[in-house]
């Protein structure tokens, strides 16, 4: 045998081992780098997605993966703080942009409502104003509401400017929104009752500019001449494909060529010509013969008092009746009594023989008259009358020198607990007031407690409320205060100062703090605390009130 002619191979005398194969790196390489770039494109589209829901494509795939919220209806005091800006100062406002920095503003303020206004850079255009429609669209699939109307109009001092003012409301209300938005109807939104909130902004061919806005608020309207209410909703979803404006250039132009046809045959007619609300350049707009106005919920009426006060024979005061000892006297020591009638349910109760034909809705009795804009009904003079003092005394009861309940001339709404307006009567409340340091034993906590005093209630004790607090938003009686968070707190989420609102109700003769001003509350001047309220969206809704006397 010849052992060193042929070389040592070890799977030679081993036919049954498997030969190693050699690894292919060039194809792990490619096949990481494809892996990398799938990441890397998953990580970049989820931005893209969710950094900019306003477009049709992201839009619709967070809705399929259930990451977007419906649009929801915002109370007057709790709002997103903005700007209330006229027609003149809309149009200064967007007629300087370029085409670039107008689609910017308009993705921007699409996503601000699409988030509910939660994550808003600086503040909110609102539009106030009288304006006045010159055409109605019904809503459908083919554009961005699926339901309502959508009113264009005109502003009544300045014709730089049209407004698409949309109503989403629900099919049922349909029938009820044709008949009052009619052609004419002058739309007025004034700071304290309308929050109507700028979408879109567009620049015409001509210069002029078209806003689309939409009330927030999603309240009840109504007519100052007729009858009928109709309430809005909040659109379920959104079509973004269907694109802005509303109202397309085709039916724009169609509506401006009737309108511009009306007006020379007003003026070749024997009378000469009639101006047109809106359309023309007078200075100072004549009122509005019918408007389009917001109604809000009654508040509920507070209990009054109507037991006269019991006095003995001797001048003293007549004892109570001792309840029994035992556990049966203590049952019935902590029952409540029976609540007395007050005025307001009188006047209601008279009101029953009056005609079931036109239903009405009764206005809370705290609030006169004239803050309603209503007309009062005067009684008829009475046949003699030699003495004022004296028929009056004779004549009158106890429900007769009640205040007057105003009633509303239109349908009642349906009601909705979750959305009972906090609306202010010019004079605010009255209660009784403290020096500073000298309020009732009560409970004192901060910002960061509130969430446990929602989870619990106040549990019938007195609570207290201090901190640093920045003012949002002021009225005639109430104002909306933020928590003041440092720039640590921010970062580490303490305290919840970004989902907290304060709102404090004023006594009769106070007046609040101006917005944008700081307001500090200690031990010894505290708010007191009436309602904590926290919606599923974790916001905190704080009602305070100023129980402290001015310095």
């Amino acid at each position: 045998m010849d052992y060193g002619t042929h070389p040592y191979d070890p799977y030679q005398d081993e036919p049954y081992t498997r030969r190693r194969q050699r690894t292919n790196y060039f194809a792990w390489t490619v096949a990481i780098l494809l892996l990398t770039g799938f990441a890397l494109a998953a990580w970049l589209g989820s931005f893209y997605i969710f950094n900019q829901p306003e477009r049709p494509d992201s839009y619709r795939i967070l809705q399929k993966l259930h990451k977007i919220e419906p649009p929801k209806r915002f109370e007057l005091t709790a709002a997103p703080a903005g700007e209330f800006l006229n027609a003149s100062q809309l149009y200064e406002q967007y007629v300087g942009m370029g085409a670039a920095e107008l689609a910017k503003t308009n993705a921007e303020l699409l996503r601000n409502y699409i988030r509910n206004y939660q994550q808003v850079r600086g503040l909110v255009p609102y539009v106030v104003g009288r304006y006045t429609i010159i055409a109605v669209h019904e809503l459908g699939p083919g554009d961005v509401f699926p339901s309502g109307m959508a009113a264009l109009t005109a502003a009544v001092d300045s014709g730089e400017l049209l407004m698409e003012h949309v109503y989403p409301a629900k099919p049922e209300a349909l029938p009820l929104m044709k008949q009052t938005l009619t052609v004419g109807l002058e739309v007025k939104l004034e700071r304290t009752h309308d929050i109507s909130a700028v979408m879109h902004a567009e620049r015409l061919i001509d210069g002029r500019i078209l806003v689309t806005a939409v009330p927030l608020l999603y309240g009840s309207y109504t007519v100052t001449r007729g009858l009928g209410t109709f309430r809005l909703e909040p659109p379920p979803s959104l079509d973004l494909a269907a694109g802005w404006p509303l109202f397309k250039a085709q039916e724009r132009a169609s509506v401006e060529q009737r309108l511009a046809e009306y007006r020379q045959k007003m003026a070749a007619a024997p009378a000469g010509p009639v101006p047109i609300s809106g359309l023309g350049a007078s200075a100072t707009p004549p009122p509005a013969r019918n408007e389009l106005v917001r109604i809000e919920q009654a508040r509920p009426v507070a209990p009054l008092s109507m037991t006269p006060p019991l006095v003995a024979s001797n001048a003293k005061l007549a004892k109570p009746t001792p309840l029994p000892k035992g556990k049966k006297g203590r049952k019935q020591k902590l029952e409540s009594p029976v609540p007395a009638s007050t005025p307001a349910q009188a006047v209601v109760a008279q009101n029953k023989s009056a005609p079931a034909a036109t239903p009405i809705t009764v206005a809370s009795a705290l609030a006169p008259p004239s803050a309603l804009n209503l007309p009062v009904a005067t009684p008829a003079p009475a046949s003699k009358a030699p003495d004022v003092g004296t028929g009056a005394a004779t004549q009158s009861s106890p429900v007769a020198m009640a205040t007057p309940v105003p009633v509303l001339p239109a349908q009642p709404a349906p009601p909705d607990t979750s959305n009972v307006a906090l609306a202010s009567n010019a004079g605010g409340g009255s209660w009784k007031t403290f020096a500073p340091g000298k309020m009732p034993l009560g409970r004192l906590i901060g910002t960061g407690d509130l969430n446990d005093v929602a989870d619990r209630g106040l549990a019938g004790e007195r609570v207290y409320l201090k901190g640093q607090f920045v003012v949002n938003f002021a009225d005639a009686n109430k104002a909306v205060l933020r928590p003041r968070t440092t720039l640590t707190s921010k970062v580490l989420h303490l305290g919840g100062g970004s989902s907290t609102r304060i709102i404090v109700e004023f006594p009769r003769g106070y007046t609040p703090p101006p917005q944008g001003a700081v307001v500090n509350r200690d031990e010894m001047r505290p708010f007191e605390i009436t309602e904590v309220r926290k919606q599923e969206d974790g916001q905190l809704n704080v009602f305070v009130r100023e129980i402290m006397q001015p310095n």
